[in-house]
């Protein structure tokens, strides 16, 4: 089995992508990260992977006339470095179909939600508003629709009484940092794929999205 190569795309501080490259280096992924890209220049996740000699890129969406424009160009750069998964970690862009459609079964996306929950931003909050019990995170393999692909693993925090929007995010996050380099090495083992719309892992389709235990899966 070859060794994957992994794009990663971000928009900011990159502490998902530090775990996957932590993760990477401990020989915990069957994987290797070829690029990271950002559509934000001088963000802290492109220092997090110069720091661990990963090659950046960035791509200013705000130099292109329009989301299909930006797209296509992204997609070449992307496409330049040949990847067999492309991540999305904290890229803060709504993608157009036909980038969605080429990168179709191939693509990851981690959001901070028990989807089919809050979807879209503000997660945090929004939970809080409700009075939710709980609160988590999902990842998932992206679609053209707002975080709606198949999820594959989804990790549940407590939401306790004196939470705020802030602590919640920051007890969520923890958890993005073990399922996310989790799912992309299934990914890249080749043990996980998105068939008929739907996850499978091991040959079996997931009718519910994997649940992290405490124990470890």
């Amino acid at each position: 089995m070859s060794t994957k190569r992994i794009v990663v795309l971000i928009s900011g501080s990159g502490s998902n992508l530090q775990a996957i490259i932590n993760a990477c280096a401990a020989n915990e992924v069957h994987g290797s990260i070829v690029a990271v890209i950002s559509n934000r220049p001088e963000v802290y996740g492109l220092e997090r992977a110069r720091l661990a000699g990963i090659e950046t890129q960035t791509l200013n969406h705000k130099n292109f006339a329009d989301r299909l424009s930006f797209d296509q160009a992204l997609m070449e750069l992307i496409d330049s470095y040949r990847p067999d998964l492309v991540v999305l970690a904290g890229f803060m862009r709504i993608l157009t179909a036909e980038f969605v459609e080429h990168y179709s079964g191939r693509m990851l996306n981690i959001h901070p939600s028990l989807l089919p929950a809050y979807k879209g931003v503000h997660t945090h909050q929004r939970a809080l508003d409700d009075g939710a019990k709980q609160h988590g995170a999902s990842v998932h393999f992206v679609t053209a629709e707002l975080d709606a692909g198949a999820v594959i693993l989804q990790a549940t925090v407590p939401v306790l009484t004196d939470d705020t929007a802030e602590t919640l995010a920051a007890r969520v996050l923890m958890e993005e940092h073990k399922i996310y380099p989790q799912v992309v090495n299934w990914f890249c083992a080749e043990r996980l794929s998105c068939k008929d719309g739907a996850a499978w892992l091991d040959g079996q389709r997931l009718a519910e999205p994997l649940q992290l235990k405490a124990e470890g899966l």
